[in-house]
């Protein structure tokens, strides 16, 4: 399970934005995934739960921000939403599809105190 691991790297982010940041306790994180990212948000919440005690984020709330994918398609010159890689392009048909949004996973915001 890879979201373990992401959660983690999740984790690192935020203590190292406390100790640059100088933040004791955060709150509530908002979490962007991408549905291009690989990453199931449920098995977010539950590592995100599981790697998060005796953290700076011990009993954070996750809010997760779903982001479709969309992609670039060269032949209509649109840009378009996809449900998964190397998808055809829904308005003529044709490959390949550039992603451009919703592949990745980042952190957007953090409630801190």
């Amino acid at each position: 399970m890879h979201e373990m691991s992401l959660c983690e790297s999740v984790v690192e982010i935020l203590a190292e934005e406390a100790r640059r940041q100088g933040f004791q306790r955060v709150k509530t994180v908002w979490l962007e995934i991408g549905r291009l990212a690989s990453a199931d948000p449920e098995a977010i919440r539950f590592c995100f739960d599981a790697v998060t005690r005796a953290t700076v984020a011990d009993g954070a709330r996750l809010e997760i921000i779903d982001t479709p994918g969309q992609a670039w398609c060269e032949r209509c010159a649109v840009t378009v939403e996809i449900k998964q890689r190397f998808d055809a392009c829904p308005v003529c048909g044709d490959f390949p599809l550039r992603v451009i949004d919703g592949d990745a996973l980042r952190v957007k915001q953090l409630e801190v105190e």
